[in-house]
């Protein structure tokens, strides 16, 4: 059995969705010196929806393809529905992640949540905290 799925080599070969937007209505990035991971996601937001995605990310090739899956879930999205997006469901549509590489789709989550946070702050939306409850990395925090 191959280490990696089809659609994760194929996600880390042809990423989609990588690069800045200039004026991003929500930034999110989030990382952690131990693991190497760093993923930084931009949103472009009108009347609710996410019109566009870009992503950065510095990591290995699980976290480059967890970011561009990721965003590729929540284009065309309602903001409440990616807000929803678990890192669960960015490893099922990846046809799975090796276990010591699960923490990369809890990046893309948490960083999308950043992302949406940063766009509520910034345009003065009231929101639920624990919504945005800090997450664990456990295989970053050993």
């Amino acid at each position: 059995m191959a280490l990696y799925s089809e659609k994760v080599m194929d996600h880390f070969t042809h990423h989609r969705n990588v690069g800045v937007i200039e004026n991003a209505d929500g930034v999110g990035e989030v990382g952690n010196a131990k693991c190497g991971d760093i993923m930084k996601i931009y949103l472009k937001i009108d009347n609710d929806v996410i019109t566009d995605v870009k992503f950065e990310t510095f990591g290995c090739g699980s976290a480059i393809a967890s970011s561009s899956m990721a965003t590729e879930m929540i284009k065309g999205k309602p903001v409440s529905e990616a807000l929803q997006l678990s890192n669960k469901a960015v490893a099922e549509a990846l046809d799975g992640l090796p276990a010591h590489k699960l923490h990369c789709s809890v990046l893309a989550e948490e960083a999308i949540k950043a992302a949406v946070k940063d766009y509520y702050d910034r345009h003065g939306i009231a929101y639920d905290p624990s919504e945005f409850a800090e997450g664990s990395c456990a295989h970053c925090h050993e």
